[in-house]
């Protein structure tokens, strides 16, 4: 297990890697109000996301959710998937990738409101 804590900064707000292990990884996404990250799937990684602050829009395979503190939600390999923070406070999600690569560059996306499709 590695302790990681290097923030990586995106237009949505940012994301903190706290640890990464043999064949996992976890996460503390924070999504400034009013964004959301990219319309996208994985080919090699799963994700688990807990909300630990705020409210959370959920798309996943074209089914909407709304999670709020203290739920989570499972991502499957190759879903389609994107998280919002549709309200004026700071969302904070945790979030377990299990997979054999664990990679930036495993990202397809779909659709992006920045322009990074």
């Amino acid at each position: 297990m590695k302790d990681m804590q290097k923030k990586e900064f995106r237009p949505w707000g940012f994301y903190v890697v706290t640890f990464e292990g043999d064949g996992y990884s976890t996460k503390i996404l924070h999504v400034n109000p009013k964004q959301q990250l990219s319309v996208q799937s994985h080919n090699h990684r799963s994700e688990h996301w807990t909300v630990v602050k705020g409210q959370a829009g959920i798309l996943l395979d074209g089914k909407e959710y709304i999670l709020n503190k203290g739920e989570s939600i499972d991502i499957p390999l190759k879903a389609i998937h994107s998280l919002k923070n549709n309200t004026d406070v700071d969302l904070e999600v945790v979030e377990v990738q299990m997979g054999d690569i664990l990679s930036e560059n495993d990202i397809v996306r779909y659709k992006d409101i920045y322009g990074r499709v």
